[in-house]
């Protein structure tokens, strides 16, 4: 009798082993540090939540302006596991683009709105795998020549530089250049050894395009007629470019009283065309909200003096609003008292 008893009583503990086992704590040392199962189930987790709201910005050269503006704009928005934005160092703004519709991870590019004109035979609608968020700044055409030269026709056949390559000169300048029918002699050196060799008589022109003012033309002591040549801003420009003007307010040592007019090409923070719903689009969806909400924290001392002038509605020519920041703007719109 006892031997069958004990018998039961074995054999129930050995059924109940395994259950009595899965409901104890599962620990590694008597320290109770986790088991390498709930290490790896707790690791995935985090690693899943940080990239479901992570963010990928190209931005351009470490030395311009847009990576400047990308880190600011990270800085403003970050908001841990919720939202984190990588600016990303690429080779320009032409490669900016190409990142954003082949890398993997890129989500956002600053660009120049022309560099959507290398891609129109490869990609045939672009513009509809592009939409912008905001137009950030214009970047202002500056042709600069020496005194003998008196018009733009002038300059054919001569040296005009557009800084290196990767520069939004390299690449706008010559584009803009055809378009106005000059066929020059292109050199890509550093802007500061043009201007040297300007003043001694082996560089007809050079070209800049960014953010007037220009340090080179505010500072820079120039002889009586070295001048900027205007440029006609017309139908030719109308696909990507604005009418802009260079003033005395801007260059008082070179200007006198004058509006030299001139184009502008818009640098343009954009969004690949994510399908509505989809992960990506909330990311960015995300990200345009906290960037609106908050811009005002970027027009304050310490950050680029660039912010102060974004105009949240300014549109881009060409490109559609990102979807996002249409309602954004439309539900701002509703919230304003109507004026009586």
């Amino acid at each position: 009798m006892i031997r069958r008893f004990i018998a039961r009583i074995l054999c129930v503990l050995t059924v109940l082993a395994p259950v009595s086992l899965a409901l104890q704590p599962t620990r590694s040392d008597a320290q109770g540090q986790p088991a390498p199962t709930q290490l790896a189930s707790t690791f995935g987790q985090q690693q899943e939540k940080i990239n479901a709201w992570t963010v990928g910005l190209a931005a351009g050269l470490i030395e311009g302006a847009p990576l400047r503006l990308a880190a600011e704009m990270a800085r403003v928005v970050d908001d841990g596991a919720n939202l984190l934005v990588l600016p990303i160092v690429t080779r320009g703004p032409t490669e900016n683009l190409n990142s954003l519709l082949y890398l993997r991870g890129v989500d956002l590019a600053i660009i120049n709105s022309d560099a959507l004109e290398e891609y129109k035979i490869q990609v045939p609608e672009i513009r509809r795998h592009v939409t912008y968020l905001l137009n950030l700044f214009p970047s202002e055409l500056h042709i600069f020549v020496r005194p003998e030269i008196q018009n733009l026709q002038d300059l054919v056949g001569k040296k005009v530089n557009f800084n290196t390559l990767g520069t939004a000169a390299a690449y706008s300048g010559p584009l803009i250049f055809s378009r106005l029918g000059l066929n020059v002699e292109k050199t890509f050196i550093p802007h500061q050894v043009a201007l040297q060799q300007m003043r001694k008589g082996e560089m007809a022109a050079v070209v800049f395009i960014t953010s007037k003012p220009v340090d080179a033309f505010v500072r820079g002591q120039w002889e009586p007629g070295f001048k900027f040549l205007p440029v006609a801003y017309d139908n030719k420009f109308e696909d990507y470019y604005l009418p802009a003007v260079l003033e005395a307010a801007d260059y008082p040592n070179l200007i006198k009283g004058e509006r030299i007019s001139t184009i502008s090409v818009p640098t343009v923070l954009v969004s690949y065309n994510w399908p509505t719903g989809s992960n990506r689009f909330q990311r960015v969806a995300r990200f345009t909200d906290y960037l609106f909400t908050r811009v005002d924290k970027l027009q304050v001392a310490g950050f680029d003096p660039k912010w102060k002038t974004v105009n949240l509605r300014a549109t881009v020519p060409g490109l559609a609003r990102f979807p996002a920041a249409q309602e954004w703007l439309e539900r701002q719109a509703r919230k304003q008292p109507e004026k009586q």
